[in-house]
């Protein structure tokens, strides 16, 4: 079985540095050569980002208090860590007795908050909890509208009514009919009511999230918590 990862850069501000957040799964007896391949991707991109790496990394003998480690590859897995200068920042048992799942960063100060316990579904593994202490740049929701309060309806009345309406919809059916219905009622509305920019207003909702997709959302918490 392959180790599993999945990175993710969280944006900065402009005048500070972006966060990359790895999450990975190393499964037990992994091969050698793999966790090889693990230690280049590492070493590639601590030293270029603020990092913070979490995962479920299946080295029960090592003890993080002391660093220290019964077997050759969790040694390996240590040196790793020192070359890249991590801090592990996991104290408790997160499965049984046992320390599996871990949590690192290469900054001081940048992760905080650090809660274990605590279980999602029917997992045996315990839940980490953290906070990423930094200021992160937020997008702005931007999106085009029709501004129906500045539309000029006299206008747009008097081009409807210039539509020969009887020739256009001459031996057509339904279907066609209101293809040329709608043809005539979009192009109108281009020529009398104007489009305008919105933007959702920081620590508001994004434009885009509606009522209904609130709704469905708040659903689908409320069903994952009953899970």
């Amino acid at each position: 079985m392959m180790m599993e990862s999945l990175w993710v850069k969280i944006k900065g501000k402009a005048n500070k540095a972006d966060i990359l957040l790895g999450v990975c799964y190393r499964p037990p007896n992994q091969d050698e050569e793999v966790d090889n391949l693990f230690y280049k991707q590492l070493n590639n991109v601590s030293g270029s980002s603020a990092l913070v790496l979490v995962g479920d990394f299946n080295l029960p003998d090592i003890c993080w208090e002391l660093n220290t480690a019964e077997k050759q590859q969790s040694r390996k897995f240590l040196e790793c860590v020192e070359d890249n200068f991590l801090s592990q920042l996991v104290s408790k048992p997160t499965r049984g007795g046992t320390m599996l799942d871990l949590l690192f960063t290469n900054r001081d100060g940048l992760v905080g908050d650090v809660e274990v316990g605590g279980r999602l579904g029917h997992s045996d593994h315990e839940i980490i909890e953290f906070s990423i202490i930094g200021e992160i740049r937020r997008n702005i929701n931007k999106i085009s509208t029709l501004d129906f309060r500045r539309a000029d309806f006299g206008l747009f009345k008097r081009l409807i009514q210039r539509v020969p309406w009887e020739t256009v919809l001459e031996n057509k059916g339904v279907q066609e009919r209101w293809v040329c219905f709608k043809t005539e009622i979009l192009r109108a509305q281009e020529q009398t009511v104007p489009v305008c920019r919105k933007m959702s207003r920081r620590g508001k909702r994004p434009v885009w999230m509606s009522n209904e997709v609130l709704k469905e959302l708040r659903n689908k918490k409320k069903d994952v918590s009953s899970f």
